[in-house]
């Protein structure tokens, strides 16, 4: 019996040599029989990795498959290594950043410079420095991420493409960086289960630009606010974060969000329990001013979204927006606040951020006398 066993395991093992077939073969490291010296250390990211080599060569594997090697300058492409990976030559230069929210990151890395092609008009930066360098030229705009400029990439040397997950939506984009031989990297931060899981993600691109103690020093002041919110009592408001879209409709964050993860973590609790698709990578829900009413009317603390229809300075603006809103419990008590406009592009404070929204729920700001904290702001 145990032959027979044997002896079907063997042919099972012989059918694709055969038959022609090839089975799938899955690689591990670079492939050519170099083993990592060592790998970076991550507390929250769980969407890359970067192996350091010999020699200074480095290997970043993102969780979409992709792989990259970064070769230091005056170096050569190893041989014998996995056809999937793409060779990234140092220095790295004349980026075309697509993936807004990575600006910040590039920015704390004081290397800015490494960018010279923006999928971001200049006006819609509020990243100082960004805007800036596109006001004296440094970065231009080449399209947005759908529709970028083939031409200028090519003429301004492009050496890498960074795109956000909405190059998901312009498959056409992919496969023409690929035809120009444009190596495209697609940040996943957004997907990261953490908030400082995003923050972390300053760690991969300082490892393109060899920026690795910055980086270490700009994270661990993140974690440092992060350790001081979380070592607070749990204050157990409810709050509810949202804005009112020009059509009159609430536009909320889906739970489980990043927000409202960041919100939990400053101690309050997000009023919605189950809204929104959790398995859709959709961030937000439109609903129903009387929805919202049903549920947000009690909510202990109001934070209004200012990223996309502008800053308002006072509770007579927010009312312009909806009458409704003069019932709610936190216009009545005052505890309404307001998110400044960057809060988006400032993937780097999010430790801050929760620091900033714990200050709010323990009622510490009341206590200091604070109506305007990093990144958000109580509304008059």
């Amino acid at each position: 019996m145990r032959r027979c066993i044997a002896l079907i395991l063997i042919a099972a093992l012989l059918l694709p040599a055969l038959f022609g077939c090839e089975t799938a073969e899955v690689t591990e490291g670079l492939g050519n029989g170099w083993e990592p010296e060592r790998s970076m250390e991550l507390q929250f990211a769980e969407q890359f990795s970067v192996d350091y080599y010999q020699d200074g060569y480095k290997l970043i594997s993102i969780s979409d498959g992709s792989r990259f090697l970064v070769i230091p300058e005056g170096a050569e492409l190893p041989k014998g290594i996995s056809k999937d990976i793409v060779p990234l030559y140092q220095p790295i230069q004349n980026i075309y950043l697509a993936a807004a929210a990575s600006m910040c990151l590039f920015d704390a890395l004081d290397r800015i410079d490494a960018i010279r092609l923006s999928g971001t008009k200049e006006e819609d930066w509020h990243i100082e420095n960004a805007r800036l360098a596109m006001q004296d030229g440094r970065i231009l705009f080449a399209g947005k991420y759908s529709e970028p400029d083939y031409e200028m990439l090519l003429d301004y040397g492009c050496s890498l493409a960074v795109e956000s997950l909405m190059i998901g939506h312009a498959s056409d984009v992919r496969d023409k960086m690929a035809e120009l031989d444009i190596p495209l990297l697609i940040d996943q931060s957004s997907i990261e289960p953490h908030p400082l899981g995003r923050t972390e993600w300053i760690k991969l691109y300082a490892a393109l630009l060899d920026e690795e103690e910055t980086a270490d020093a700009v994270f661990d002041e993140q974690v440092e606010y992060l350790d001081e919110a979380l070592a607070a009592e749990s204050s157990g408001k409810t709050v509810a974060f949202f804005h009112i879209s020009s059509s009159g409709y609430v536009v909320a964050r889906k739970s489980g969000d990043y927000v409202t993860k960041m919100i939990e973590l400053a101690g309050g609790e997000y009023v919605f329990d189950e809204l929104g698709d959790p398995e859709t990578r959709t961030s937000t829900v439109t609903i129903e001013m009387e929805q919202f009413f049903a549920t947000a009317k009690e909510a202990d603390i109001i934070i209004y979204n200012s990223t996309i229809g502008g800053e308002i300075r006072s509770i007579e603006e927010l009312l312009e927006k909806s009458e409704l809103l003069a019932e709610f419990k936190a216009v009545q008590n005052g505890d309404v606040w307001c998110t400044s406009e960057n809060m988006y592009q400032e993937t780097t404070q999010l430790g801050q951020m929760i620091n900033s929204f714990q200050k709010v729920f323990s009622g510490e700001a009341d206590a200091d006398g604070l109506n305007e904290l990093p990144y958000l702001y109580r509304l008059q």
